[in-house]
């Protein structure tokens, strides 16, 4: 005779949350190499997209020498804006794609390191949600993490990198909120590409058998 879960102990999100952040703690190593690269693809488009927004900010107000300056230094607008070329996305795109292939390949080796603290969670009765709930969490965290570090490191870079060519007016005059638009999406984007690249590990780990697991060696 078939029987039925009448009721199923479920951990409140904040324990799920301690949980997750103390799996990150205990392989710092690991997680420091995944959050990396994060940092230098955000970090590169960060730095691509702000010399543009900075100078889209610059050039109405300028002055003609100002102008002559920012042309000279091989800033050239198009129509009026400045904006990036298919080679500058083209870059940028190859450089997420890389980005998120180091997370995958990061993320199933955790797997392999995790094999017995998985199937322990699983013989305790642990459902494939909640498994798979504890990686999207800690791959939100390197996200948020790698996202903020990456766009302050290349929006920084892009105002010292525009500021010793074209002169301290740069620092003077920023587009904070245009500057801080791009940040945000920055960081935005680093937490999905951290979520997509755990998508797979996550359901590998999920759909682990317990007993496997346990017999794997540590």
């Amino acid at each position: 005779m078939a029987h039925s879960i009448d009721r199923q102990n479920v951990l409140p999100w904040s324990q799920v949350l301690r949980i997750s952040f103390n799996a990150l703690r205990a392989r710092l190593f690991r997680s420091m190499i995944t959050t990396s690269a994060l940092v230098l693809a955000v970090a590169f488009l960060a730095y691509t997209f702000a010399v543009y927004v900075i100078l889209e900010g610059l050039w109405p107000s300028a002055d003609e020498a100002f102008r002559q300056r920012i042309l000279s230094a091989g800033y050239v607008p198009t129509n009026g804006h400045f904006g990036s070329n298919a080679k500058d996305r083209w870059l940028v795109v190859l450089s997420l794609l890389v980005c998120t292939v180091g997370i995958v390949n990061a993320q199933l080796m955790a797997v392999t390191e995790r094999f017995r603290e998985i199937g322990t969670l699983k013989c305790l009765g642990a459902l494939d949600s909640f498994v798979i709930k504890l990686f999207v969490l800690e791959a939100a965290y390197q996200g948020l993490i790698g996202g903020c570090a990456g766009s302050l490191l290349g929006g920084i870079t892009a105002v010292v990198t525009l500021a010793l060519r074209l002169g301290p007016l740069v620092i003077v005059h920023p587009p904070l909120g245009a500057m801080a638009f791009l940040m945000l999406k920055s960081v935005a984007l680093a937490v999905v590409l951290s979520l997509v690249g755990v998508m797979y590990p996550a359901w590998v780990a999920a759909r682990m058998e317990p007993a496997m697991a346990l017999r794997s060696e540590p």
